[in-house]
């Protein structure tokens, strides 16, 4: 699946309302250290969006592609201002930063 067209079927999916009321969820959960189930559900629809467009991780680090990341942003505005969106960058960044230090 395009990432255009995995938008929309997301969007279809959860509506504006669901999609808001799920990261104000997060965020609250995050505030009192209690994300396991909103972390559970969120990685969920993650691994789907994941799954989707068959994303896998990169041989080459200038190949690294954050396209899910950027469809979860999209479906999700609000979701930059989580812990678990800056989590995923890290961990992202954190896989460059050793795959180019293994190249070194």
């Amino acid at each position: 699946m395009n990432k255009n067209s995995l938008i929309e079927t997301l969007k279809a999916q959860y509506n504006r309302e669901i999609r808001k009321q799920l990261v104000k969820s997060l965020l609250e959960a995050e505030k009192e250290n209690d994300t396991e189930q909103q972390y559970k559900l969120i990685n969920q629809i993650f691994s789907y969006v994941l799954a989707q467009l068959n994303w896998t991780m990169p041989k080459d680090t200038e190949e690294w592609d954050t396209t899910p990341l950027e469809v979860m942003h999209e479906v999700f505005p609000k979701i930059v201002a989580t812990d678990w969106y800056r989590e995923q960058q890290l961990l992202a960044k954190k896989h460059i930063d050793v795959k180019m230090d293994s190249t070194e």
